[in-house]
């Protein structure tokens, strides 16, 4: 048996609107296409009162999942995928279809996500 990573899917209730069943199948057709193990979805409803991302962090964490798939930057805040997100998890989105990858070594910033690289220690 091949080892498939985790992937859990993320909308917001508000950017989808009526589109959020097509939305939650084109998240969910893009995870089978890679080749990913689909955990389900994370459906953040603003009305609901808690931080936009706080349970999609804690399922990520729960589940050790490697990505998360959303139908397009706009459905997180300011339409700007957060860096520390993409620090712990691979960020898909469907529309237009793009990946933004975590860092292969932890410590090093992706150079997309806007951090500085942390500097080397000097050597004596």
């Amino acid at each position: 048996m091949r080892y498939r990573p985790t992937a859990l899917g993320y909308l917001r209730t508000d950017v989808s609107g009526l589109a959020q069943l097509w939305d939650e199948s084109e998240v969910r057709r893009l995870a089978q296409r890679l080749g990913y193990d689909f955990a389900g979805l994370v459906i953040y409803d603003p009305l609901s009162g808690r931080p936009p991302l706080a349970r999609l962090r804690a399922q990520a964490t729960k589940l050790a999942a490697e990505a998360v798939i959303t139908p397009g930057p706009e459905h997180f805040p300011h339409g700007q995928i957060p860096a520390a997100l993409i620090q712990k998890l691979d960020v898909i989105t469907v529309h237009p279809e793009a990946t933004y990858a975590r860092p292969a070594i932890p410590g090093i910033s992706h150079p997309a996500s806007g951090i500085e690289r942390i500097p080397p220690v000097p050597r004596r």
